[in-house]
């Protein structure tokens, strides 16, 4: 667990929310989260310089001593090489060259974690299930330049978040068809995690794979592309690639739930459900995540939400500052 809420007090702090594709920065103060400023990624060398340029833009830049940056990796000590990103982002390097006191590098899916019991009916779209139990673990997960996965654990003094890289997890298989499809990708990848199917690269590998199997006419289409394509009723190899991202994204949330016994709630983030919010709910999405044999009466009183809110992982940022939402 990680909480700074005794390092940071209520001063000024830079918040960041750091991707494969976007980085999101925002100041905090006061209990108040600013605007939000998007930059992308392959628009800087490396994320000091992306830091640099928000900085200046800022009127209140001498106030900030600290920052505190969720991050699309695996964080060792201070530093993270993100995943789907070649920055390499280390604490230390930034402390020299900004003047700040404290920098500290938390997972992006940790922080999104921390925001879950503070997200408001309003924040949420439901998908099937019951009611959540109360005081039981949450998971959230979510499809954007990789596969995020975190859980979140109600506890007596405030709770812990359990932080991994389940999106790298083996890709599993529910039908004959499924197996084609991961054996094709198998030639090219060796492992089939869930990240090379459940993501915005992975709907872009399904296409393919599933044009080739089907020998299907299929133009070369990014994921925002294919999604259009395939809810337009343009493209057959489009629509048959959305309806199985969307049947395997309800079998690994499924499995998840049971991982974490997760009756709080499935919590679903990431960059590219919201374009599917009406078209989620019309998918084997709720069939596949409800279909776990002897565990079928389980997972169906598990809810599955969609989270609507942009900016989750800043909300759970400010939770771990400490200064009050």
């Amino acid at each position: 667990m990680t909480d700074l809420s005794n390092e940071t007090g209520n001063g000024v702090v830079a918040l960041a929310d750091i991707g494969g594709t976007n980085v999101r920065f925002a100041l905090l103060a006061d209990g108040i989260t600013g605007s939000i400023t998007h930059i992308e990624v392959g628009a800087h060398k490396d994320f000091a310089d992306a830091f640099a340029a928000f900085m200046a833009r800022q009127s209140g830049r001498a106030a900030v001593r600290r920052a505190l940056l969720a991050v699309a990796g695996v964080v060792e000590g201070e530093r993270c090489a993100l995943t789907n990103n070649p920055w390499v982002i280390d604490a230390g390097e930034l402390r020299a060259r900004f003047g700040l006191t404290d920098v500290r590098l938390v997972n992006d899916f940790e922080a999104i974690a921390w925001s879950l019991p503070r997200l408001k009916p309003g924040d949420l779209r439901p998908i099937g299930g019951s009611k959540p139990v109360a005081q039981a673990p949450m998971v959230v997960l979510g499809p954007g330049t990789g596969l995020g996965v975190a859980a979140y654990v109600p506890l007596a003094d405030g709770g812990l978040v359990l932080r991994g890289e389940g999106g790298h997890s083996t890709l599993p298989s529910g039908s004959a068809r499924e197996d084609a499809i991961i054996g094709h990708l198998r030639q090219r990848y060796g492992h089939v995690s869930a990240e090379r199917v459940l993501s915005g690269p992975g709907l872009e590998n399904l296409y393919r794979a599933i044009a080739a199997l089907d020998s299907l006419s299929a133009p070369k289409r990014s994921a925002a592309e294919i999604t259009e394509a395939a809810l337009a009723g343009q493209c057959a190899a489009s629509a048959a690639a959305l309806d199985t991202f969307c049947a395997m994204l309800g079998d690994v949330a499924s499995n998840f739930a049971l991982a974490f016994g997760a009756q709080g709630g499935v919590f679903m983030a990431g960059g590219i459900l919201p374009r599917l919010g009406d078209h989620l709910p019309k998918t084997q999405f709720r069939a596949r995540f409800d279909a776990k044999g002897r565990m079928r009466r389980y997972v169906e009183q598990i809810p599955v939400y969609l989270i609507l809110r942009d900016d989750p992982a800043f909300v759970g940022l400010q939770r771990l500052t400490g200064q009050p939402a």
